[in-house]
């Protein structure tokens, strides 16, 4: 609707009124010049209003294009930021970006679980592919990795190559147990999509398909962002990141190499068995190591494993470790001294 339709009434007003002062029909030279000097301020106020209704209008207008360029401007911020968001961890992203973590160069210390992971003979493999096999394989075998790496939780923390650093406790942590069972139960996790993509890329023709090793270790790391003012890096460092790295070589092929540490917080839910200690470089003393065997439950359910615990009380068999009738035979020795 126009100004004009807007102020008709007004605009009737004024005329009816002209109309009846040059008519003469109001009641004497005193109330017309009365009546006149009404009309002249009802005039005043009408144009002062049609003034403000264009102002208003023009600046309806400008707002609704600074709105339509501040909607934009989201937009591409949005899509900049999502960009952003794969360069980064989706923890440390969320911390950045809702004010948890600041973005100058700071650290402090805690427990941490860290991981590592690395393709067996990973350039022998490549050598034989070229370039554009070599991206797809390596890119759809970290993506998966990576979707099990923030199913349970890790914070990965970089790709070199083609290993993988995760570490579980910061951002975020549930505990140092609940930490290191994460990432335990994650590299079994790994394990088990690694065999099945095995089969698929045997399935399409891969002559040696990759495989895995890896290891985890537990303790005080310094966290934080490391770097200069200009470009800055949120990562972990310390003994514990270099002894995981160590353990991982250390693994056997399609393994997981876990050190003390870890192993005593996860000992109730992981099967494991203690390996001889190993030295690496970098550490005076030989390092104390256990290699996984899997969960608990699923030994169990596969009829690999019984464990029975009450109070006083603990049995765990390794049936395919143990001579059947010797075990059998030694529990019936107990039995027997139970009963006597």
């Amino acid at each position: 609707m126009s100004n004009n339709d807007l102020f008709a009434a007004e605009d009737g007003v004024i005329s009816a009124s002209e109309q009846l002062i040059a008519t003469g029909g109001l009641k004497g030279p005193a109330y017309e010049q009365h009546y006149e000097k009404l009309l002249n301020s009802y005039r005043k106020l009408l144009r002062v209003s049609r003034r403000l209704m264009r102002l208003s209008d023009r600046n309806e207008q400008q707002l609704n294009a600074a709105a339509g360029v501040i909607a934009q401007k989201n937009k591409e911020l949005e899509a900049l930021s999502t960009k952003l968001s794969k360069y980064l961890s989706p923890q440390i992203y969320n911390s950045i970006f809702t004010g948890e973590q600041g973005v100058e160069i700071a650290s402090s210390r805690k427990k941490l679980t860290v991981f590592f992971s690395d393709l067996v003979n990973f350039t022998e493999t490549t050598d034989k592919l070229e370039s554009e096999e070599l991206t797809s394989l390596l890119n759809h075998y970290l993506t998966e990795m990576s979707r099990i790496a923030l199913k349970f939780g890790g914070t990965i923390d970089k790709y070199i190559g083609d290993a993988i650093m995760i570490f579980f406790g910061d951002p975020e942590s549930k505990g140092a147990k609940e930490d290191a069972l994460a990432c335990v139960r994650m590299s079994i996790a790994m394990l088990q999509r690694m065999r099945e993509l095995r089969s698929e890329w045997q399935d399409a023709g891969a002559e040696r398909p990759f495989q895995l090793r890896m290891g985890i270790n537990t303790g005080y790391c310094t966290v934080g962002n490391f770097g200069g003012e200009d470009r800055m890096d949120y990562t972990i460092v310390g003994n514990v990141v270099n002894m995981a790295a160590r353990l991982q070589t250390q693994a056997e092929v399609d393994s997981i190499l876990i050190g003390r540490e870890t192993h005593s917080l996860v000992k109730d839910e992981i099967a494991a068995e203690e390996r001889s200690s190993i030295k690496v470089k970098g550490f005076a003393e030989p390092i104390g190591c256990y290699k996984v065997l899997g969960l608990y439950d699923d030994l169990m359910r596969e009829g690999q494993l019984i464990r029975e615990e009450q109070e006083g009380f603990k049995l765990l068999l390794d049936l395919k470790r143990q001579d059947k009738q010797k075990t059998i035979s030694t529990l019936e020795a107990i039995l027997a001294r139970l009963r006597g």
